[in-house]
């Protein structure tokens, strides 16, 4: 192959390089990463609610056995963080008590329930959202109770002098209301403390978001819709006891037809019931 002579003109010219200033980077330099940002910093607050919400579930698996390093993990936060905003872990244990507890989230559901469809179909959604909290509730404060775990102070004692009251089925002291000086009442399913003002004011709420759905139907109605909500909110609370074990409750959505529509079935209703009677 014949080698083009050095002053050759139709030799092929070197490219030319490309010239760089001093502001150009590197090309032989590694690419620099990305920045990572921080996440923004929440506030004790906030923290603490979202930690309470992750924890629920799993004290109502746990009980008061779940360990702080579970909760931190499910977080995504670390184990010191839990105690930047609760004093230890009994702390975050009775807060989770207490969120399951607060009537505010079902209260929300049955106030967002539309009006302008059945009042069947309103008192179905309602107590569904009943049943949900209910449920909830009876689970966290069922498996705390079953793990040994009671809310209230610890090591609480009477005045100087005074032995301590004993439960006469526990043996266990009892729970002084500060205002009364009496023993406090335990809830019957869970075994803990009934907070009697808070628990009272939480079922006039949902009572009272209960009576709303009535509303549209009011002139028709034999009762008051507040004393309508009170009747079935009763049968709600009665559903969720279950006493008898061993049977199968009635669904919700026979309760509520047997609440809106009473025990005959309509179409084979006797004569001495037909026309309003």
């Amino acid at each position: 192959m014949t080698q083009p002579k050095p002053n050759d003109p139709d030799a092929a010219a070197p490219s030319p390089q490309p010239t760089r200033t001093p502001n150009d980077p590197d090309p032989a330099a590694p690419s620099p990463q990305p920045t990572r940002r921080r996440a923004p910093s929440m506030s004790p607050e906030a923290r603490r609610a979202m930690i309470v919400h992750v924890t629920l579930p799993l004290v109502a698996e746990y009980g008061a056995a779940v360990k702080t390093s579970q909760i931190a993990a499910a977080a995504g936060i670390g184990e010191a963080t839990i105690f930047r905003v609760f004093k230890d872990k009994d702390e975050l244990l009775e807060a989770c008590i207490a969120e399951a507890l607060r009537p505010d989230n079902v209260v929300e559901a049955i106030r967002a329930i539309p009006l302008e469809i059945s009042l069947h179909d309103r008192l179905h959604e309602a107590a569904a959202a009943m049943e949900a909290h209910m449920d909830r509730m009876g689970r966290v404060l069922g498996a705390m109770h079953a793990s040994g775990f009671r809310s209230g102070p610890r090591n609480r004692s009477d005045a100087p002098g005074q032995p301590h009251q004993r439960d006469d089925a526990s043996g266990q002291p009892r729970e002084r209301d500060d205002a009364s000086g009496q023993p406090r009442e335990r809830d019957e399913a869970s075994g803990q403390p009934r907070e009697r003002g808070g628990r009272v004011a939480g079922i006039a709420a949902t009572r009272a978001a209960l009576a709303e759905l009535f509303a549209p139907e009011q002139p028709a109605l034999r009762l008051p819709a507040d004393q309508l909500a009170g009747v079935l909110l009763d049968l709600l609370f009665a559903r969720s006891r279950r006493p008898d074990a061993g049977s199968e409750p009635i669904c919700v959505a026979s309760l509520i037809e047997l609440f809106l529509h009473g025990a005959f079935d309509q179409a084979k209703l006797p004569a001495e019931f037909q026309g309003g009677a």
